[in-house]
């Protein structure tokens, strides 16, 4: 599940009020040992066997989801769960939610413009609210996440090295949902999710390059059968009807490739003249 409600990333004069419990450092698990593990070997085991399957997923949605749900079942305390994503560099928006519920909470935030998340995003690290009905610092989200019955959150941020991904938000409908291990077990799995994310994009982007790529050359294809010219000139012309009509150029070239049509093609006087 995901949603494009969105909130603006602002300066950080402008960040939402700091507070509550958060882990030392960015991103730092504590050294508390596990309740649900027997030792952190087998913790680190499970995580481990858990990011090869979440790097295996066939799209960036797919990885997502996979972590919003991995939250859920290995992170003690988490009843619901959604992911909030720096997108463009200017907004933030829930783009995984293993719930209707934890979209409403993340766009309280959002709206609010205060809560747990965007602190952890702003300041780059990790947040707990044990619990809302004595938590005074961000009054305008507590109100609402009250009032859709939430108890306790913690949010954990997603991260790699000059990179911040955004936030794993989870939620509890009772006071003090989240301990130290509930903490400690979110930020080692968020490091291993951070990296499936990076690697999904990467692999999206690459897919889009030689998809674009392939389709560019069908076009050129069909331009040169048609009018008998060469590779080169096929594509200039594939050029100038794309910047004529401000089109992108694999727009162009996709409507050839699906359809053989060059008159009716974006930018086609450019190309018969």
């Amino acid at each position: 599940m995901s949603t494009t409600s969105t909130h603006e990333v602002t300066s950080t004069s402008n960040r939402p009020d700091d507070g509550g419990t958060h882990s030392d450092g960015r991103g730092q698990p504590s050294s508390s040992d596990t309740g649900r593990y027997t030792d952190l070997e087998d913790l680190a085991v499970h995580l481990s066997e858990l990011a090869r399957e979440l790097q295996q997923e066939p799209s960036l949605d797919d990885t997502l989801a996979g972590i919003v749900a991995a939250a859920v079942d290995n992170v003690p305390g988490a009843q619901i769960a959604a992911i909030s994503r720096v997108t463009r560099r200017t907004t933030i928006e829930t783009t995984a939610c293993t719930s209707e519920l934890a979209q409403r909470v993340d766009e309280a935030q959002y709206e609010t413009g205060q809560g747990p998340c965007l602190s952890t995003i702003y300041d780059e690290r990790s947040m707990r609210l044990s619990d809302m009905s004595s938590e005074d610092r961000w009054p305008r989200f507590t109100e609402r996440a009250l009032a859709l019955g939430i108890g306790s959150m913690m949010s954990v941020q997603l991260f790699v090295e000059g990179e911040n991904l955004g936030a794993l938000n989870l939620y509890n409908r009772e006071p003090h949902g989240f301990g130290d291990e509930s903490e400690h077990v979110a930020l080692l799995l968020a490091s291993h999710a951070a990296i499936a994310m990076v690697g999904s994009e990467q692999h999206q982007r690459l897919s889009r390059g030689l998809e674009s790529r392939d389709l560019i050359g069908q076009a050129k294809g069909i331009l040169m059968e048609r009018f008998k010219i060469d590779s080169g000139v096929a594509f200039q012309l594939l050029i100038r009807a794309s910047q004529s009509t401000n089109t992108k150029l694999r727009d162009v070239a996709d409507h050839l490739a699906r359809t053989g049509e060059i008159e009716n093609a974006p930018g086609a006087d450019r190309m018969l003249d």
